[in-house]
């Protein structure tokens, strides 16, 4: 069981580094407010999911 939940989490963080990525790469494609707002989202989350990763090994 416990394998399966560590499958589960490692699945959810890939899922949410690719939105992370999408949303940066989608925020470059034009310029405005609402897109740059949407880079910076997606930087801000890649930033905490790197954060938690190096948090978790300490």
């Amino acid at each position: 069981m416990e394998k399966l939940t560590h499958l589960f989490f490692t699945a959810g963080k890939t899922v949410l580094a690719g939105v992370f990525l999408w949303m940066v790469i989608d925020g470059q494609k034009t310029t405005g407010w609402a897109n740059a707002g949407r880079m910076m989202a997606g930087l801000a989350g890649l930033l905490l999911l790197l954060y938690l990763y190096n948090r978790k090994d300490k």
